[in-house]
């Protein structure tokens, strides 16, 4: 004779049989197939990604990025803000010497602490890369990647080919989610964007780093994403380098948390209405699978996208305005000869486009001066370009800074939006005599449009490097920044950075 739960069970297998049914006929609402949802398809792609995958375009625009980044972490650990995230996490955390600090000698914390620490290095100055649609992909990837690595028995550390593989990985995954959104193209109002897509990046490329399943890599990004977000009022604050630290930090707690079996949302990344995922981030968000790797059609954004690295460390944005700026002051030199005094000029017009974080008449900060069209404007008439050396106090309180401040205004014109990709900078400077004087700025030298060469970025890195390094462990690092594609595990890489 049948148990009941054996009948129950034969007569609701014949019902759903004659109703056509394949699924359980308690499911009300059709769910997709794991196979068919972006967010499962961005799994796949983070578990499927092989160095043969990486066109040499790729290999050497990844290694660019990561001797930039390593560069600007070296010089932000000389920073009040990064000091103060140190002895935060030194103090309040039990020790862990696992994983190195961008340049402290001896010390060494956790982790998850260290690409913290390295990621507010990265961006304490503002002087790290930026991509297009608006983020700064690598200080979020880098640190928790390197943090990895350190803690990696010597027996078990990746080749340099892996490292950079899901590296690319890590930028890759921002860059597809970005473009999800056209609102995310345009310089941000809500949300800083590394806090977002840089907290997934950081995941997918430690999901990559440590070899995790389908499963468990989209399980990382919807982690991740729970532990995303920050807002754009802390822009030119202290606290803005938080959200790159953070960002490294949580992508990498995400992807261990994964490995260890936590699950979370498998439609994360997907438009489910009623129910915010990833979407709660942008409001035009519109999502659509990856495609396989295997497809002709396929190829990594940072092909045909490329990077702008910065020259002076300020908000990209102050490159237009500053070297619209120097063209003006190179002229009034010419005319008048010497140095320029505030006293030949009577009025200064910026024409940038409408960004309300970036517009700061009188920075009383450091921060807020990396964050100001006007304060660069003047500091590049006053001196024909802007440097690191440029937003230390004494230049900050120069007299002659703020006579030039008190004569500046600002006009946002309607050719002009506040989008990295066609934004301009202009500077017209009327005289006291008269004369006016103009500059303008489409395309500055390190734009993705215009990219620095490799002898200005080597140089750029040797300056930043060498705050914190000796001359020949820097060229060290430039040599194995180079050949990392070639090295069978990133020991030499970390050797120089410890």
């Amino acid at each position: 004779m049948l148990s009941t739960l054996q009948r129950s069970t034969r007569h609701l297998s014949a019902f759903s049989a004659s109703r056509g049914l394949h699924k359980s006929a308690l499911d009300v609402v059709e769910r997709p197939a794991p196979e068919e949802t972006v967010t499962s398809s961005f799994g796949k792609f983070i578990q499927n990604v092989q160095p043969r995958h990486l066109s040499p375009t790729v290999l050497q625009r990844s290694k660019r990025m990561v001797l930039d980044s390593i560069g600007v972490g070296l010089l932000g650990s000389t920073t009040d803000v990064f000091e103060l995230a140190l002895q935060h996490c030194q103090h309040m955390y039990a020790p862990d010497d696992v994983s190195f600090v961008y340049g402290r000698q001896g010390v060494k914390l956790s982790p998850t602490l260290a690409a913290f620490v390295n990621g507010v290095a990265a961006h304490s100055m503002d002087f790290d890369d930026t991509w297009h649609p608006a983020t700064h992909p690598s200080g979020a990837v880098l640190p928790s990647l390197l943090a990895i690595s350190d803690m990696l028995q010597n027996s078990s550390k990746p080749s340099g080919l892996d490292f950079l593989t899901a590296f690319s990985v890590g930028i890759e995954i921002q860059g597809r989610l970005m473009r999800f959104s056209s609102e995310a193209h345009n310089i941000p109002k809500r949300f800083h964007p590394p806090s977002v897509v840089g907290t997934l990046g950081s995941a997918a490329a430690c999901a990559r780093l440590l070899s995790l399943d389908r499963n468990q890599c989209s399980n990382a990004l919807a982690i991740a994403a729970s532990l995303a977000g920050a807002p754009m009022a802390n822009a030119a604050t202290q606290s803005k380098p938080l959200h790159i630290g953070n960002a490294s930090r949580l992508g990498l707690e995400a992807a261990l948390l994964a490995s260890r079996g936590l699950e979370a949302s498998p439609l994360v990344l997907d438009a489910v209405p009623g129910v915010a995922g990833f979407s709660a981030f942008y409001e035009d968000y519109a999502p659509h699978p990856i495609t396989s790797l295997e497809e002709e059609e396929h190829s990594f954004l940072i092909e045909t996208q490329d990077i702008a690295f910065k020259r002076f460390p300020a908000h990209l944005g102050m490159h237009w305005i500053a070297d619209a700026a120097a063209v003006v002051h190179k002229t009034l030199v010419g005319l008048k000869g010497g140095s320029v005094s505030p006293n030949l000029v009577q009025d200064i017009l910026l024409r940038v486009p409408l960004s309300k974080y970036i517009n700061r008449p009188f920075p009383e900060t450091e921060h807020q001066a990396r964050h100001s069209f006007q304060f660069n404007a003047c500091t590049a008439l006053l001196d024909g370009e802007v440097t690191v050396e440029s937003f230390h106090p004494e230049a900050l309180q120069r007299p002659e800074l703020h006579a030039l401040l008190s004569r500046v205004r600002v006009e946002h014109p309607h050719d002009n939006p506040a989008n990295f990709n066609i934004m301009y900078g202009e500077v017209e400077v009327t005289l006291v005599s008269g004369d006016v004087l103009r500059g303008r700025c489409d395309t500055f030298y390190g734009h993705w449009r215009n990219p620095l060469s490799q002898e200005s970025l080597q140089k750029k890195f040797r300056s930043n490097a060498g705050a914190v390094l000796s001359n020949e462990r820097v060229e060290r690092l430039i040599e194995a920044v180079e050949d990392l594609d070639c090295l069978d595990d990133c020991k030499p890489l970390l050797a120089q950075l410890q």
